[in-house]
């Protein structure tokens, strides 16, 4: 049984089993390039002219990247940690994500936040098996202080113009033009 169906039978997310569908059928697409008729893909006549569809699954989900920011007030991993977690959470149900959704997750800081990273905090909140990074923010003059920002990749397949960004606390205001 290929893993796609296997995952299937298993009840794993669709979405997964069909790209692991995707795998087992490019898989199969470079044996059939190999001398030999048994080693032909599913779909396809040993002249290598007709082809079949063959069913691998569709993929119903789109990558798109959501924005959101808050700020602390002041610089204690207790503080960052609740104030980080608390976006994370917005965005998640502002947006109806679930956690396997994320494909990675940037977060920057402003120079002013130096006691923990915000990924810390991500992992705290159960995204651990995500990429995380961080990076400083521009330090720009009149710039928000105190200010943690987030780029989330995720796949979904909300339309963009339904996605929802997040901007709490002192960065409420930072981004109004974006749909919150």
């Amino acid at each position: 049984m290929p893993r796609a169906a296997a995952r299937v039978a298993a009840g794993l997310a669709p979405s997964t089993a069909a790209i692991e569908a995707v795998v087992d059928a490019a898989s199969a697409v470079r044996r059939r390039d190999r001398p030999g008729a048994d080693n032909l893909a599913p779909g396809h006549d040993s002249s290598g002219q007709g082809r079949s569809p063959v069913n691998i699954g569709t993929v119903e989900t789109v990558v798109w990247a959501l924005r959101g920011a808050t700020t602390v007030d002041e610089d204690s991993e207790e503080h960052i940690f609740e104030r980080v977690i608390a976006l994370l959470d917005e965005i998640f149900e502002r947006n109806q994500l679930g956690k396997e959704a994320v494909i990675s997750v940037i977060f920057t800081a402003t120079d002013d936040i130096h006691s923990v990273f915000p990924a810390a905090a991500a992992r705290k909140f159960g995204l651990g098996d995500v990429p995380l990074l961080c990076a400083r923010e521009l330090d720009i003059e009149d710039g928000t202080p105190r200010c943690v920002r987030v780029l989330m990749h995720v796949n979904t397949s909300t339309p963009r113009s339904d996605l929802r960004h997040v901007y709490l606390e002192g960065a409420a205001t930072l981004r109004d033009d974006l749909p919150g």
